[in-house]
């Protein structure tokens, strides 16, 4: 970067200041931004490189017969019969559908389309733009009495299965017009009104209530029919279900049915303790507390009465001991004396039920916070099609992808299946629309692009066959030489002396003068058996400081075990925060060559060696970037577990270093408000704005320090994690806060951005059509199935070796630096190439790949799990922790590979 106000300051400081709290600056606010500097680019000219493949896709071609038709929209507002507006949303499909059948003449017999919520929509005007109804409607419920809070739902008088009618007040009044023409009009790059999201919507609302009136649940735009032959069982009481996702998308081809297996999670419906017993540890100290998280809100019905309920909560004491005033009339007087029973006795004497194993347990609890209602656990069951919301485990991720993975040819045949088995054709408000669905898959051409050839060591070229290649008789290109090392051993499994020789001799292999190890340490039966996990971290870097001179290159890590082990959060923030030392962790099952050359490679490039280069990197090859510093960044965030509100989200953000280097990068990362998906700390100027403690200023410095002292002309964004509808907010609030970032370094032009929001998390598929495996890597799509208007396209960068390949989805928001067709996919492909950390490329392009893999390791560094739950119903309220800051020494480097 040229020399600037605060640059060359910053340039010589030791150490950033630690950054104020994580709040968006009031000068990027979404509400009071200016207008919009950038705009969506239109779709360009379609690319001509590579290999013609005839594909096809899961998009089923929509004819709309009938453009005339307009869908009118109604408000629904239900009320009680007192008139106070009923808000639950669990009551709507059903007095909707009453009201259908009840009042079907006074509404011209019109069918509805309802969403379940407030809105309801109609092929033509209903008779006027304003009615009220009254729905009875008969409801089952348990009569009781209680005579004091904290009694069973049993307690007072016995209670008895009684239905009663219900009077509620539907309103239905007009709200807006949605011409179907709005559909045709967009396809052919006209707009109208905005009227096409709205247009498409009640297209898939048409089919989300044909899949709520058999029965489904409907999870967003997927429904799932609850089929025991649709069951994954994953273990830990879940069950994946297997359902179906289907959306109306308009494409260059026309309006598209998008259809694609699709799966949910849902408990496994059967007693409560029986979930409890395999979704958690019963040896826990913590298993009640844990318990009482996950049950909350879960709905059971009681085996003993066939009722339904949802949990609020557990009881702090066993039904032994739990306590509630009862009513027990005196002999033959009449009279009534209130006693203390406990619910244990209840159920015995009362009830004729002798409790077993849940005696001594707590009882679920199904009242209302001031007024709880107490059940024991074993005569509780999970009712069926409930959603299980929280993270998986590895072992239940790794067997849900075993167990529910298709071949090509075999999704194929479920997606024409269930087409023909759904009936879309006979839905009545599309035979009044004139809709009519194909039931054969799109065929479309794609192009297979070469791979790029690589460089590594003694001036060897590799090419790259079928997405992969490997380091068998080669070397690195530039390996580092690791002198002063150590390993340390948390395992009481892994032969830490046979790990580290067979790590030398294939270092060697590969080129890298690897030093035996200073020394090796073994952790020992103490404290590992009692203490926690960052005590054990202590002690263990007490024995390293004791056997060492100084801080070493490098330290090598055995895990206890392979996945989520708990040293692995306080063991890094340890080297990289407080000692800044490089290390890497591994926990091995079986040592192959493979192994041993894939941690080198990580060990490489995380001491700043590197492992390959695209051929055309060095001398630099690359259109539009060799001439012009250009900086590229991979932007992601991370969110908690489903479920949990109250953790922190992380923004990372990787640039590259070296320019014309592309496979070089440093990471910064920081935390942010929960489920926040814009990142925040971009730019970050301190009250009086003289300081900016942002993102982007740290990779600006880098970049500039590596790049021959040049500042980036150009910079490309690559963008992951957001929806279409974020599109314009990337635009407005990151790339605004990037700009200001740039200026704030005492640069007052701004440099040309091309934008690209990459997504893996979408349902398109694509399919060899005359071959049954997978799509070659290297094919892209950008015809046909892509968007009418806006510039996108489907490239399958990697080798799809198991199931059936999901290509990566790029939207190129903005393109000043002007690339080409070509020029930006062949671009987007060699990134897919240069990810340091295996051999393999990558289904997205590398630097978001880095970005993915720094946010989840600093996040590993501080447990907000551990955080307060009352804070998880109050968002506004939680603070947002501050991440340790990594060493000087080691921030700049790789140290996410």
């Amino acid at each position: 970067m040229e020399k600037a106000s605060g640059t060359e300051e910053a340039l010589k400081s030791p150490s950033l200041p630690p950054p104020p709290p994580p709040t968006i600056p009031s000068d990027v606010k979404p509400e009071i931004l200016e207008p919009p500097k950038y705009s969506i680019v239109s779709r360009r000219e379609a690319g001509t490189n590579g290999q013609k493949i005839s594909l096809l896709a899961n998009h089923f071609k929509v004819s709309v017969n009938s453009t005339d038709a307009v869908f009118y929209q109604y408000t629904v507002t239900i009320f009680s019969e007192d008139r106070i507006v009923v808000e639950s949303k669990w009551i709507g499909r059903k007095l909707v559908d009453k009201l259908y059948q009840t009042y079907s003449s006074e509404l011209a017999g019109k069918r509805f389309v309802y969403d379940g919520d407030k809105s309801l929509y109609t092929v033509g005007p209903l008779p006027q733009n304003k009615f009220e109804f009254t729905i009875v409607a008969e409801e089952s419920f348990a009569k009781w009495s209680p005579d004091a809070d904290g009694g069973p739902p049993e307690s007072g008088k016995r209670t008895k299965r009684s239905f009663r009618s219900k009077t509620y007040i539907v309103e239905l009044s007009f709200s807006a017009k949605i011409p179907l023409k709005s559909i045709s009009l967009a396809l052919r790059g006209v707009e109208s009104d905005n009227r096409t999201q709205d247009a498409l919507r009640v297209l898939d609302i048409t089919l989300r209530q044909q899949a709520a009136d058999r029965g489904c649940l409907l999870v967003r735009q997927s429904f799932f029919q609850d089929d025991s032959r649709n069951y994954v069982d994953v273990e830990g009481g879940v069950l994946g279900l297997r359902g179906f996702h289907s959306s109306f998308r308009p494409t260059q081809g026309g309006l598209s049915l998008n259809m694609d297996a699709s799966m949910t999670m849902i408990l496994k419906p059967g007693p409560v303790f029986e979930f409890l017993r395999k979704n958690l540890n019963l040896n826990d100290d913590h298993f009640w507390m844990k318990a009482k998280r996950v049950l909350k809100n879960m709905r059971i019905k009681t085996v003993h009465r066939n009722m339904e309920f949802k949990i609020i909560g557990l009881s702090e004491k066993p039904c032994t001991e739990l306590y509630f005033p009862m009513k027990v009339k005196n002999g033959d007087s009449g009279d009534a004396n209130t006693v203390e029973i406990t619910v244990y006795e209840y159920f015995a004497k009362h009830c004729g039920i002798e409790l077993t194993y849940s005696a001594e347990m707590p009882c679920i609890d199904v009242g209302k916070p001031k007024r709880p209602n107490y059940l024991p656990l074993e005569l509780c069951s999970l009712v069926s099609l409930q959603r299980y919301t929280k993270a998986l485990s590895s072992y239940q991720r790794a067997t849900l992808v075993e167990r529910s993975r298709q071949k090509p040819r075999e999704r194929i045949q479920t997606l024409t299946d269930a087409l023909r088995s759904n009936k879309f054709n006979e839905n009545p408000v599309f035979i009044e629309c004139g809709i009519s669905i194909s039931r054969e898959l799109t065929e479309v051409d794609g192009r297979i692009l070469e791979a790029p050839r690589l460089k590594v060591g003694n001036h060897e070229v590799c090419i790259p066959r079928n997405g992969r290649w490997n380091f068998k008789n080669k070397k690195l290109l530039d390996p580092k030489r690791i002198e002063r090392w150590i390993g340390v051993n948390f395992s009481a499994l892994c032969d830490l002396s046979k790990i580290s020789r067979d790590l030398i001799s294939c270092a060697r292999n590969k080129g890298i003068e690897m030093e035996r190890p200073h020394t090796l340490i073994e952790e020992g039966r103490f404290p590992a058996a009692t203490a926690s996990p960052a005590a054990r971290v202590e002690a263990m870097f007490e024995q390293i400081i004791a056997k060492l001179p100084g801080p070493p290159d490098f330290i090598l890590c055995v895990l206890p075990v392979r996945k989520n082990s708990d040293i692995y959060g306080p063991w890094k923030k340890k080297c990289l925060c407080d000692m800044g030392i490089v290390t890497q962790c591994i926990s091995p099952g079986k040592i192959t060559d493979q192994y041993l050359t894939n941690v080198l490679l990580k060990i490489n490039s995380k001491l700043g060696g590197i492992n390959s280069l695209l051929e055309i990197e060095r001398p630099s090859n690359l259109p539009l970037i060799k001439d012009t510093p250009t900086l590229i960044l991979g932007m992601d965030v991370s969110h908690g577990s489903p479920g949990r509100s109250d953790v922190p989200s992380i923004a990372a953000v990787v640039g590259s270093l070296h320019w014309p280097l592309i496979s070089r990068y440093r990471a910064s990362v920081r935390t942010q408000s929960p489920k926040m998906e814009m990142i925040e700390a971009l730019y970050k100027p301190s009250p009086d704005g003289k300081v900016d403690y942002g993102i982007i200023r740290e990779l600006l410095l880098d970049f500039y320090r590596t790049s021959g002292s040049r500042k980036p002309k150009q910079i490309i964004v690559f963008r992951d994690g957001v929806s279409e509808s974020q599109f314009n907010q990337v635009l407005n609030i990151e790339l605004e806060q990037i700009i200001k970032a740039y200026q704030h370094l005492g640069e007052s032009g701004v440099p040309k951005f091309t934008v690209v929001v990459a997504q893996k998390n979408h349902h398109t598929k694509l399919f060899q059509a005359n071959a049954p495996e997978n799509v070659p890597p290297g094919t892209v799509v950008d015809t046909k199935i892509v968007h009418s208007v806006n510039y996108d396209f489907y490239m399958c960068a990697h080798a799809g070796l198991i199931g059936t390949s999901r290509p990566a989805h790029y939207h190129v928001l903005v393109d000043e630096i002007g690339f080409s067709s070509n020029d930006l996919q062949n671009l987007i492909h060699a990134l897919s190439y240069v990810y340091q950390r295996s051999t393999s490329a990558t289904s997205i392009v590398a630097p978001i790949c880095y970005a993915h893999h720094a946010a989840h390791q600093v996040g590993q560094f501080v447990k907000f799990e551990e955080l307060s739950e009352t804070s998880s119903g109050n968002v506004g309220s939680i603070l947002v922790p501050d991440l340790p800051r990594l060493k000087k020494n080691v921030a700049g480097s790789m140290f996410f590979c």
